[in-house]
């Protein structure tokens, strides 16, 4: 069986926040620990990168005053750097922390990987979404 179509197959299984099949968060620009597009993850991804999130000038700032610039392009690793409206996936603990601090950026349920559930609430998730329309 061929990388990709495993990765197809895979997919069909992963869950949202809401049960449902897990959507594509963004390939432009291309998110994911995988840089493929979900809100998944694995043990090797530490910083648990499952939450899609709409992003904001004010969490854009937040985040760089925390030391994680995702503003700034940075061409040697390909990324061209966000903007506020881009779609990406956020570490979960970062989310959260956003969140305590009042900064938190919407998030975009259909896209965010159930494992987010054993750090942040749906309660939390479903005051914080994005409405799409």
């Amino acid at each position: 069986m061929t990388n990709s179509r495993y990765q197809r197959l895979e997919q069909k299984h992963l869950r949202n926040v809401l049960g449902e099949p897990l959507e594509i968060c963004s390939c432009s620009p291309m998110t994911g620990w995988y840089r493929d597009g979900f809100c998944k993850t694995d043990e090797t991804d530490q910083g648990q990168h499952t939450v899609c999130c709409v992003m904001t000038e004010n969490f854009l700032t937040y985040s760089k005053a925390q030391g994680n610039d995702l503003s700034t392009s940075i061409p040697s690793f390909g990324f061209q750097g966000l903007q506020p409206g881009d779609h990406w996936c956020l570490c979960a603990p970062r989310w959260k922390q956003a969140f305590l601090d009042g900064m938190a950026p919407l998030v975009i349920l259909n896209s965010t990987e159930i494992s987010t559930l054993s750090l942040i609430p749906l309660e939390i998730l479903k005051e914080n979404s994005f409405k799409q329309g």
